[in-house]
């Protein structure tokens, strides 16, 4: 695929710019945009998510890149991003604002099928490495929360390494403050902040702080006064403003089944408490369930 020359906005100025975002990078279609429209960018995020120096990656290459400003259909509602680094490491990556209780199975399902890269009459030990990154706007793990995560397959008892060739990581931007030293090193709590701004102010503080992200936030002009792009954007705010309803409907429905159930219970125990006196007394009981 051919990407943009981010040269050609080099004389954008951020200081015009002022109030609210049009669009969080939050929202995955945004975040899918500016990182196929822009591949120093997605190559500086990857590279500080898996701890690479940049001087050493000379390609990443989007493997499933979609029309920009076109309609999402059906084939491309899951807006996942697949990547090949030099051609010695797969990676498939996410944002995810809507926690649909379902993460772990779906991440590893996307590990699986980037792991499967195997030609036929291909030889095993050239499948390449894989690994699978969520950016989440929720906690995955509340009862353990944590900022940047890796998981991989591990000997329960002795925790040895099973195989460096998988790889799960989660990014959790509702925990910023729980940023390791590490995590610093590598500037991924920069990204977070990033993703997480809502107002230029916020933006263009990133911008000063870590160079990259200043070219980061000019693409983000472009992208967002682009109408078929701002379009696109717009419905999957709608979409998430109509989970986001439907999560709410269900959370009032399960209280009222519980406040119901709660009742139930209450009314069998009454129900009980007089049938034993009227045991005691003598009296038949002519009650049915």
């Amino acid at each position: 695929m051919t990407y943009l020359n981010p040269d050609a906005y080099a004389g954008i100025d951020l200081s015009q710019f002022n109030g609210e975002l049009p669009f969080h990078l939050t929202n995955d279609y945004f975040f899918r945009a500016l990182m196929q429209e822009n591949n120093r960018v997605l190559k500086a995020l990857v590279c500080s998510l898996l701890h690479l120096n940049e001087e050493e990656v000379h390609e990443v290459l989007i493997l499933n890149p979609v029309e920009l400003g076109r309609q999402i259909g059906e084939k491309d509602f899951l807006l996942d991003i697949r990547i090949l680094l030099d051609n010695r490491m797969s990676a498939n990556l996410e944002m995810q604002v809507v926690n649909a209780s379902n993460w772990v199975e779906r991440s590893q399902c996307y590990l699986c099928r980037s792991f499967d890269s195997l030609n036929k009459g291909g030889n095993y030990k050239d499948i390449l490495p894989a690994v699978q990154i969520g950016i989440l706007d929720f906690t995955l793990f509340p009862e353990a929360p944590e900022f940047f995560a890796t998981y991989r397959l591990m000997n329960v008892k002795s925790h040895k390494i099973y195989s460096d060739k998988l790889r799960l990581s989660v990014l959790d931007l509702k925990q910023i403050s729980l940023a390791t030293k590490e995590d610093k090193t590598y500037h991924i709590d920069y990204w977070a902040r990033l993703f997480k701004a809502t107002t230029w102010k916020e933006l263009k503080k990133m911008a000063e702080q870590y160079p990259i992200l200043n070219e980061a936030a000019r693409t983000a002009v472009v992208l967002s006064e682009d109408e078929k792009i701002r379009q696109q954007c717009e419905a999957r705010e709608d979409y998430y403003r109509s989970v986001g309803w439907m999560k709410d409907e269900i959370t009032q429905l399960n209280s009222e089944r519980q406040r119901l159930n709660s009742e139930n219970q209450q009314l069998n125990s009454e129900l009980q408490r007089l049938r034993q006196l009227l045991a005691d007394a003598g009296i038949q009981n002519s009650t049915t369930n």
